[in-house]
C-alpha cells in the first residue's frame, strides 16, 4: 500500500518543523541567486521563506505527494510541482538546492548526493537536514510493535525513515568537492494538547506503518502505541517535553 500525505497534520506543529529550516537556510550565504529549488518542499509554507529572502528569484518547490504539491500550489512567490527527488532534473542548473527532512525517506541516500550535487551551479549552494532521533522512543516503540503478530505480516517492506550522523555527511560532500560545514542539534519541543507525541509522530515517521495496516487491526495498534508514548514522554505542568535530534550540513560548489 502506498501511503499519502496529510498537510493539515503536518502542519499542526509547524512551528515547531520550521525551527530547523530556519537554522538550516541561515548558513547559505548565496547572494541574488537565480534559481532555488526546495526538493520534498512538503506544503510549501517552508519554502515561502526562500521567495521571502531572495524575492528576484525563480523559486520551485518539488514534492512527490499529490496533496502537498496541491496545498503548495496555494502559497504565494513559488511555483509548486510534482517530482520524485530520487529521479528530478532541474532545467538549469541550481544556484540554492534545499532538502529538509526528506532524504531520510530514501533508502541508501548517500548515492543519491553525487547526482544532486551535479544540478549546482559553480558557487552553487547544498543545504540538507535529516532528522537523526531514530533511536529514540518515538520510532524504537513503533518499530517494536510492528515487529509483533498479528502487524508484522502487514507491515513487511513498509517505508521507514533513516539516516546518518553529519560527520557521515560531512565527508560525503566533501568528497564531492564542496567546502562544508555539518552539524547537529537537539531541539526540546514542548508539545500540548491529548497524546501530543502520537499526534506529531502520526503526520511523520509513523504515518506509512499506521497507513498500511488493515481497519480491524489499526485501532489496537495505536492504543497500545500511545500507551507507550505517555509512558515514554509524560506530560509535566508545562506540557509534554520531546527531544529531537536533527543533522545539518550545508556546502558551497567552489566557481
Amino acid at each position: 500500500m502506498e501511503h499519502t500525505w496529510s498537510p493539515e497534520q503536518y502542519l499542526r506543529f509547524g512551528e515547531e518543523r520550521g525551527r530547523p529550516f530556519a537554522d538550516l537556510t541561515a548558513r547559505i550565504r548565496a547572494v541574488d541567486p537565480a534559481h532555488v529549488v526546495d526538493l520534498g518542499a512538503g506544503p510549501g509554507t517552508l519554502t515561502a521563506l526562500l521567495a521571502a529572502r531572495w524575492p528576484e528569484a525563480q523559486v520551485l518547490a518539488v514534492d512527490s505527494s499529490p496533496e502537498m504539491v496541491a496545498r503548495a500550489g496555494q502559497v504565494e512567490g513559488i511555483t509548486a510541482v510534482r517530482g520524485d527527488l530520487r529521479r528530478w532534473e532541474p532545467s538549469a542548473p541550481v544556484d540554492v538546492l534545499v532538502t529538509n527532512a526528506a532524504l531520510q525517506w530514501v533508502p541508501g541516500h548517500l548515492q543519491l548526493l553525487p547526482r544532486l550535487v551535479a544540478m549546482l551551479a559553480p558557487g552553487g549552494w547544498f543545504a540538507m537536514q535529516v532528522p537523526g532521533n531514530f533511536d529514540e522512543p518515538s520510532h524504537a516503540i513503533r518499530r517494536e510493535l510492528a515487529a509483533r503478530a498479528p502487524y508484522a505480516e502487514h507491515l513487511r517492506g513498509v517505508d521507514h525513515p533513516d539516516a546518518h550522523d553529519a560527520g557521515t555527511y560531512l565527508g560525503a560532500l566533501q568528497d564531492l568537492g564542496l567546502e562544508v560545514e555539518a552539524w547537529e542539534t537537539t531541539y526540546l519541543h514542548v508539545l500540548t494538547g491529548p497524546d501530543p507525541v502520537f499526534a506529531w509522530v502520526s503526520g511523520t515517521g509513523a504515518r506509512p506503518t499506521l497507513q498500511a495496516l488493515p481497519e480491524t487491526l489499526r485501532p489496537g495498534f495505536e492504543r497500545t502505541f500511545r500507551a507507550r508514548l505517555r509512558a515514554a514522554y509524560p506530560e509535566t505542568e508545562h506540557g509534554v517535553v520531546l527531544p529531537f535530534r536533527r543533522v545539518f550540513a550545508v556546502g558551497r560548489r567552489p566557481c
